[in-house]
């Protein structure tokens, strides 16, 4: 990673110095890090986008959220994503939380659930996955790397029962072949490179249309990178590059998750299965949009 300083960033971005500090004290550049006493910023670092003034509500759903989310903002898109895209995501993978459990750790930063006994791997990992969505959003604007991809791994699985196994790499790649739906998957050596080759061949074009997005999703998933979490990174990615490429993001709800993973396995014999899911779950996505006065392309 190639850094610059404070003062080469106001230079760059026509602010201040101590805008830039603050931006950085703030966790508002994503990759700032302290180094000897100074901020180092990430030479590709954008300008942070200044907060709105009130009265002046983006219809821009990207705007919105990082507006939201640097404001506190709670009952807005920004919360609603959270919740859904949380719940769901982590639904399909196992998690016994309910939908209002998953909202009242969001909303209150503490645990009220009913049962007997709770999965404390729920709860990291569903408090992990709210970080995860932060990161979505504020790196939204990024190309897709690989050092993106390994960073909401090491997010979503910090604290949880695996990154205590000595076996299980938080943040990097598998050390043991896995399987998806009895499915053979990439071999733990050959990973790396895999993904590497993955990310080249789709960073080549700028602008990416839904089904370049379904399509690295589906060939992430058949390399399955990691030992866990393939799912709800790979989910987390789909949103972000849609957030990128202006296109209505999506959330696979658990009620349909059998069309998903259906049409995850036919991709190479009919695309038309998982399109026709993802469009359905844009459907759904868009009619949040409606409800708060959002923008969207057709």
């Amino acid at each position: 990673m190639i850094y610059m300083d404070v003062a080469n960033a106001a230079k760059k971005w026509k602010i201040s110095e101590r805008s830039v500090r603050n931006y950085c004290s703030e966790g508002r550049i994503p990759g700032a890090v302290m180094q000897s006493g100074s901020w180092a910023i990430p030479i590709d670092a954008e300008k942070p986008v200044r907060k709105q003034r009130a009265g002046k509500v983006p219809t821009d759903l990207l705007k919105r959220l990082k507006m939201e989310k640097e404001s506190g903002i709670t009952g807005g898109i920004y919360h609603k994503v959270q919740i859904e895209l949380t719940y769901n995501s982590n639904h399909m993978e196992g998690s016994r939380l309910t939908h209002d459990e998953t909202r009242y750790i969001f909303e209150t930063n503490t645990i009220g659930v009913k049962k007997d006994a709770v999965n404390v791997d729920d709860i990291m990992e569903t408090v992990n996955h709210f970080r995860c969505i932060d990161l979505v959003i504020d790196q939204a604007n990024y190309i897709l790397s690989e050092t993106f991809i390994k960073q909401l791994h090491l997010v979503l699985k910090s604290g949880t029962s695996d990154s205590r196994k000595p076996w299980f790499a938080v943040g990097d790649y598998k050390r043991f072949a896995n399987e998806v739906g009895g499915i053979e998957t990439t071999a733990p050596e050959n990973v790396s490179a895999s993904i590497k080759e993955l990310i080249r061949i789709y960073n080549r074009e700028k602008v990416k249309s839904l089904e370049d997005i379904i399509d690295f999703h589906y060939k992430f998933e058949r390399i399955h990178p990691f030992q866990d979490g393939n799912g709800r990174v790979g989910r987390l990615i789909m949103f972000k590059e849609c957030l990128r490429n202006g296109i209505t993001p999506f959330i696979v709800e658990d009620d349909i998750k059998e069309f998903y993973y259906r049409g995850l396995k036919e991709w190479n014999n009919e695309k038309g299965y998982l399109t026709d899911t993802i469009l359905s779950c844009q459907d759904r996505f868009k009619t949040y949009m409606d409800y708060f006065g959002l923008k969207y392309i057709d």
